[in-house]
């Protein structure tokens, strides 16, 4: 069978291969899934890069997410029960960009047959991402003042609709003036455009000051960090909470301790996988359930802006990292071009 294999960190698009390798065989406890559709997820890129939080084994093959029908069980219930379903695949092992994987049956979660294979593939990193940290970690009140850097990104758009829906106020971070009418088409009220690169951290504040008046933030996310971190924690009410949720820029975090002390606020760190791992089964199932009908109300949907074959998989990275690209690039697993 095919799959998609780097033999060494570096750029996607440069070491990045299809490969012919053995079919997998599902062990005890494992199912057998047949791959439909992967998203490239920039988690995947600094993987393959070699700058994520653990690294695998060489030769390694990406894809934490995607979506694919059970083929074959390797023994025990659970795994009798999905064989012939289609499943969410959440894969940190042996990676999603393949025909085929085999996988413990406690991380593949069957999926609704109402949702689209679109909607399937890139059902969980963003989505639940966004829902998380909004709605059970968070859980901010009707009214009250949530701050989002890389708010055009497919996260940030999902918390700007959930917002909306749930009835509090989004401010939005981006990095150019092209993204503003995409989230005032959304609904957004508040966008302030900030560069780190070349903008002065004063203006970023002062607008944000500005915009909320005498109110407090006290709730604020960011999957960036360093110079554009550091300025959110300088505008942090009392014991506000600050969650960081990724790391698209290098640069570390740099600010004086009594930026905090002085409000008693808290900086976090999240992980998805590590709040998946300590989900129990009903748990993950009752959020399943959640996204779901979310997805369907169209307040976590995610827009498609290309998909790709295994084969051609250069060309998806390449799309994948385009600036300013619309929507999210996806592997068709089983067509070629």
């Amino acid at each position: 069978m095919r799959a998609i294999r780097f033999e060494q960190f570096g750029e996607p698009a440069e070491v990045l291969n299809v490969c012919e390798v053995d079919e997998p065989i599902a062990k005890g406890g494992e199912v057998l899934v047949r791959m439909l559709a992967s998203p490239l997820n920039p988690s995947d890129l600094l993987n393959i890069r070699g700058g994520y939080s653990t690294r695998p084994e060489l030769p390694a093959t990406p894809g934490f997410e995607g979506v694919g029908i059970v083929e074959a069980s390797g023994g025990g219930l659970r795994s009798a029960l999905l064989k012939g379903r289609r499943v969410i695949v959440l894969n940190r092992t042996t990676g999603n960009w393949a025909e085929k994987v085999a996988i413990s049956n406690q991380f593949v979660i069957p999926v609704s047959s109402k949702l689209s294979l679109e909607e399937s593939a890139t059902f969980f990193v963003n989505p639940a991402t966004a829902y998380i940290l909004v709605k059970q970690l968070l859980r901010i009140p009707k009214n009250q003042w949530l701050l989002q850097t890389a708010a055009a990104s497919a996260v940030g758009k999902m918390v700007l609709r959930l917002g909306n829906y749930y009835g509090f106020q989004t401010l939005n971070v981006v990095r150019r003036h092209d993204q503003i009418d995409q989230l005032k088409k959304l609904g957004a009220k508040h966008v302030i455009v900030y560069n780190s690169e070349y903008d002065n951290e004063r203006i970023l504040i002062d607008q944000i000051r500005k915009i909320m008046g005498s109110s407090t933030l006290k709730f604020a996310i960011d999957p960036i960090g360093g110079p554009t971190a550091t300025s959110i924690v300088k505008v942090l009410g009392e014991r506000a909470r600050f969650i960081l949720y990724g790391s698209l820029g290098n640069a570390p975090l740099e600010f004086l301790s009594r930026e905090l002390i002085r409000n008693g606020g808290s900086i976090e760190g999240f992980w998805l996988a590590r709040q998946m791992e300590a989900l129990s089964l009903p748990a993950k199932i009752k959020l399943v359930t959640n996204l779901t009908t979310l997805i369907r109300k169209g307040l976590l949907s995610t827009e498609i802006g290309g998909m790709f074959s295994l084969g051609q998989i250069s060309l998806a990275v390449t799309e994948a990292e385009k600036i300013g690209k619309s929507g999210k690039v996806l592997l068709s697993i089983q067509h070629d071009t």
